[in-house]
């Protein structure tokens, strides 16, 4: 949104007091999101700001914001390239646009970023029994190929090495256009500059052959997240998941005996959740060679199959559950980081707190004591400590 901003038109500040324009970009994925760009929004207005939104929230509560009088404007997914004609809008709007368009903008520097962020497509072919996702980003779409790889190639020539790739749903890629994931990233690794690319969530069941040519690429994050959402069958025949736990677990243990580290999205206390299901659960999540979760407790999202199920699990059993489960992912990423003493490539992204901060190969944060500046720099780190907290190295 920024990169569509006329410099002529508007100056972009960092600090949103000084600003007399804010531009919200909403999550609806879940009702507490929706509060929560509420009470931000109320907030805005109580400064007397121009408040604009877009994002998911812009489909889903936009339209009640503007006819409440809390945005000056509302604007859909389609139109973010539309948002300095919006933005200098004398009359008040609601723009909410289609759910089939890809923005074509091409972002060329990241303000502040060690590194970037690409996004290769939008929507979601998957209808999830919780999510409310695909209803407010449509159906499944790639981005063209050669606007992905152009936009990567200006970046790397801008100095950025590390190539995060995003979307709704990044596993899809290609299908509606005769392509693949696997056949994009072999394209992406080619290019001059790029260092490691990294991947947003992807679907157990979108780790095709043309995927799994690229696992031994020295440029592909030695990092997956493989989004499993349960580990009991009878959970995700209730989540209307694509996944199985069987050919789930096989896929972990193929990918760990390659040497990555693996995380997943967990979803605790989902309608059904019974006792029995849950302690199934807990003993096949021992199982699988996790590294990192994602875990949050399930809620309600209007609109939703899920809302209507009952069977509802108590808030306080869904606490204790969701701790249950971090707790045994921490001290498997704890063993597997103590296990796993190799030479670690670390991207520098910030200094906070007196220590340089960082993130591996594997997605382990690093803490590094130096007395020089490597703020975005890359640097190799042979000899360091692995603590419970994380590991910690001098430099």
């Amino acid at each position: 949104m920024m990169q569509n901003l006329s410099r002529d038109d508007f100056e972009l500040v960092k600090d949103e007091d000084s600003a007399d324009i804010v531009v919200v970009n909403s999550c609806t994925v879940t009702n507490g999101a929706d509060v929560s760009a509420r009470g931000y929004i109320n907030g805005l207005n109580r400064k007397d700001k121009k408040v604009f939104v877009g994002g998911c929230g812009a489909l889903s509560k936009g339209e009640e914001l503007f006819k409440n009088g809390k945005v000056f404007g509302v604007f859909g997914h389609s139109e973010k390239e539309n948002l300095n004609r919006l933005l200098k809008s004398k009359e008040k709007f609601v723009q909410i646009g289609d759910l089939k368009s890809l923005d074509k903008s091409i972002v060329e520097e990241y303000l502040g970023k060690s590194k970037a962020f690409i996004k290769i497509q939008e929507g979601c072919n998957f209808r999830c029994s919780y999510c409310i996702i695909p209803y407010v980003r449509g159906d499944a779409r790639s981005q063209d190929e050669a606007l992905i790889l152009e936009q990567i190639s200006k970046l790397a020539s801008h100095g950025f090495g590390e190539f995060v790739l995003t979307g709704t749903n990044i596993g899809s890629y290609g299908k509606d256009k005769g392509s693949s994931l696997g056949g994009l990233l072999q394209k992406i690794g080619k290019i001059q500059g790029v260092r490691r690319v990294r991947l947003g969530s992807i679907e157990p069941v979108q780790i095709d052959e043309s995927f799994r040519e690229v696992l031994g690429e020295p440029w592909l994050e030695r990092h997956l997240h493989i989004a499993l959402q349960h580990t009991n069958e009878q959970m995700l025949k209730i989540m209307k998941r694509r996944n199985h736990l069987k050919s789930d677990l096989e896929l972990f243990h193929e990918l760990h005996a390659l040497g990555y580290a693996l995380g997943t999205d967990f979803i605790v206390g989902h309608p059904g959740e019974s006792e029995e299901i849950w302690r199934d659960a807990i003993k096949w999540v021992k199982e699988f060679p996790l590294t990192h979760i994602h875990a949050f407790r399930y809620s309600k999202r209007d609109g939703t199959p899920s809302a209507k199920l009952k069977n509802s699990v108590n808030g306080e059993v869904s606490k204790a559950r969701l701790k249950e489960l971090q707790s045994i992912v921490q001290e498997k990423n704890f063993e597997f980081r103590a296990r796993n003493r190799v030479s670690l490539e670390i991207l520098v992204e910030e200094k906070k707190d007196g220590f340089y901060i960082g993130y591996d190969q594997f997605y382990n944060k690093i803490q590094i004591d130096s007395n020089t500046d490597i703020t975005k720099e890359w640097v190799q780190i042979g000899d360091y400590d692995v603590q419970r907290s994380g590991n910690k190295a001098k430099f």
